[in-house]
């Protein structure tokens, strides 16, 4: 199995020693470095060339919208996972157009910390259940779901409506599959051709995309 290289960029000190005790519970994640603040984490992120760095927001010098710009900007295969205490649209929505294929909450259990690091490396993307929601609300108020139309070849299938549901309920592959009874690959499949037909890059902008077009109701 080969090791996910993290990066973690926070200017709380406790905070990246927590997270390294994480990591150094599974076998598969690799702490290859650590900083303050965003301009030392983009130095360190263009020297180790991490799978994934997991991005505070409110840091001195740089924040964590600035650097995960142009992280992603100069390391295009690096995901950026963003952690921190505000789950407020507000700084959701630019972290993510940042470039952000992550967002969770400090106080997340250190399993879902653990999972949304190898989801971003495998391209899924990981949005806390609390956090999805609420950008999605923000996205809808900001432009009305009527606004919005799919043209007949963005349409979705009906078990491709089952996968998006589940999709913004925050579940992984492994857990629609189960909640839908089909197997993890036919889940990828089914994404895949939603991405396809949106232009999407990920799971974060499938989730935005169906926003727009009224496709996800809040509870």
């Amino acid at each position: 199995m080969r090791e996910i290289s993290v990066v973690v960029v926070d200017d709380d000190k406790l905070v990246r020693r927590s997270l390294a005790t994480f990591f150094r519970a599974v076998e598969d994640i690799t702490l290859v470095g650590e900083a303050a603040d965003g301009v030392e984490g983009l130095e360190v992120a263009r020297a180790t060339k991490p799978d994934v760095v997991m991005l505070d927001l409110h840091m001195p010098r740089m924040g964590g919208i600035e650097a995960a710009t142009a992280i992603r900007a100069e390391l295009p295969d690096t995901g950026v996972l963003a952690i921190t205490t505000f789950g407020t649209a507000d700084v959701v929505v630019p972290m993510i157009r940042a470039g952000a294929s992550g967002y969770l909450l400090k106080d997340s259990e250190p399993e879902d910390i653990i999972a949304a690091v190898r989801r971003v490396h495998a391209g899924e993307g990981a949005l806390s259940p609390a956090v999805t929601g609420r950008l999605i609300e923000t996205i809808q108020d900001a432009q009305p779901v009527s606004h919005v139309e799919l043209s007949p070849d963005q349409v979705l299938s009906d078990r491709e409506r089952d996968v998006l549901d589940q999709l913004a309920l925050g579940r992984s592959n492994g857990e629609i599959a189960r909640a839908l009874h089909v197997s993890e690959s036919t889940v990828k499949t089914h994404l895949r051709s939603i991405m396809v037909k949106w232009g999407a890059r990920d799971r974060v902008q499938i989730l935005i995309r169906a926003a727009r077009a009224g496709l996800v109701l809040l509870s």
